[in-house]
């Protein structure tokens, strides 16, 4: 059993649409057992459930909330992070499919999964949704390390039979093999769920997509996870590869990849009928600011997404490594940014909310993650208002606590992250607060 006080925040819906969808405590006590919450609510309330000899742990200037959500990221990637950007094509043949070729060898994969975990832990994220490279090996490697720090993670073996180099080429059959043998071995394995992942249409022939559905069908609950409708340019390279269908989103329609728990990266350039298809399947995009923007992809509209008409399931990704920050603050300035750019202001309550809650909604989570609620697991961040003596002169000055979140989505990064907890337990101090400063 383990119990942490301090000012909470969290939701109980889409503050998108619900107006009582924040919840805020300012003297808060999380209780959990197991990895469990057993008891959230404030202090006065809740304290009479702790039994005798449980320690707390305070935070009293901090403001504590739900785990970050990645709800795209490519461990894979972590080693090309500030690659001179160019345009998303030229960037995966210069860059990324280079990389990933290092990732044949195991301890090279090992390597970086534990200086991966490290970078997620130390931002505040607790579940990223997450491409390994084509080799079944590197999957080994990021699920050996999640199993090792007790995350729920989400992720799958990269799948690609054509317009890559020869040496991350698999084929339809082997593809959906080693992608099966992989969900055997990991789907739903402690905290452990499987994506199947296809890297984008315009890297499978019809034949791998079509053995991609038909693999999602044979095994419930697991997840598809892949690139949609990012640039302009891959937009029109997919018609000219897929003639016969009426767009990019289409495609995976046509091959049964849509759905619940298919997370598709970006939808930059989503049409409106795409995105109402998007709605009738309970898909979910994943909004990538910090990548579109280095990348030049275009401004993602939170707004058309959000339409009440026929919302979409939203989350925010790093994309590392096309993204610029393992922290999700960061992304959520990049995402006020952009909103503002399509002249829709943003506040930190949704962004908040898009980061935890709202991932968790998006990935078919919310039953598990994503708030402070009885009966979730415990996976937590707590985060530092005085983190920077700018970041402190400014916090002082918040007059609410919406607007403190504010200036942390703004101001704050990996340094504010005083304490992220997985399971109820520290998976990570930042080294001031181990010595007792916060």
């Amino acid at each position: 059993m383990s119990a942490v006080r301090g000012h909470a925040i969290s939701y109980r819906g889409d503050p998108f649409f619900d107006d009582d969808a924040f919840v805020d405590v300012e003297d808060a006590l999380i209780i959990s057992e197991g990895g469990v919450i057993t008891a959230f609510g404030p202090y006065d309330e809740v304290k009479g459930q702790l039994p005798d000899g449980v320690e707390v742990t305070h935070h009293p200037d901090a403001l504590i909330c739900a785990g970050f959500i990645d709800t795209h990221i490519h461990y894979v990637q972590t080693g090309i992070i500030g690659a001179f950007g160019s345009q998303l094509i030229d960037w995966l043949n210069h860059y990324t499919f280079i990389e990933e070729q290092r990732f044949a060898d195991k301890a090279h994969a090992d390597a970086v999964a534990k200086i991966y975990f490290d970078q997620l832990l130390a931002n505040g994220t607790t579940t990223a949704v997450t491409f390994c490279a084509m080799y079944p090996s590197s999957v080994d490697a990021f699920f050996e390390e999640s199993e090792r720090r007790g995350t729920r993670m989400v992720g799958g073996k990269v799948m690609m039979d054509r317009n890559a180099p020869d040496a991350l080429l698999d084929t339809a059959t082997s593809s959906y093999e080693d992608s099966k043998a992989l969900i055997a071995k990991w789907h739903d394995r402690g905290r452990n769920q499987y994506a199947i992942t296809p890297r984008f249409a315009p890297t499978s022939t019809p034949e791998q997509l079509e053995a991609a559905g038909v693999l999602w069908k044979e095994s419930p609950g697991t997840f598809v996870h892949t690139h949609v409708s990012e640039n302009t340019g891959e937009i029109a390279w997919v018609k000219s590869l897929f003639p016969e269908r009426a767009g990019y989103l289409d495609v995976y329609d046509h091959f049964g990849l849509l759905g619940r728990r298919s997370v598709l990266a970006h939808g930059v350039h989503l049409t409106a009928r795409e995105r109402g298809r998007v709605h009738e399947t309970g898909s979910a995009v994943s909004h990538c600011p910090t990548s579109n923007l280095f990348l030049g992809s275009g401004l993602f509209h939170i707004h058309d997404a959000k339409d009440p008409k026929r919302p979409m399931h939203v989350g925010l990704g790093t994309d590392i490594g096309a993204g610029t920050s393992f922290s999700i603050l960061q992304t959520m300035n990049e995402a006020y940014k952009v909103a503002e750019l399509n002249v829709y202001p943003m506040n930190s309550i949704k962004t908040f909310y898009l980061a935890t809650l709202g991932g968790a909604e998006a990935l078919d989570l919310a039953d598990k993650i994503g708030s402070l609620e009885v009966g979730k697991e415990a996976d937590f961040v707590v985060l530092d208002p005085k983190a920077t003596p700018l970041l402190a002169y400014r916090s002082e000055r918040a007059e609410s606590t919406e607007e403190l979140m504010f200036v942390l989505s703004i101001m704050a990064d990996d340094r504010a992250v005083a304490a992220t907890y997985v399971a109820g337990k520290p998976a990570y101090l930042r080294p001031s607060a181990q010595n007792g400063a916060m």
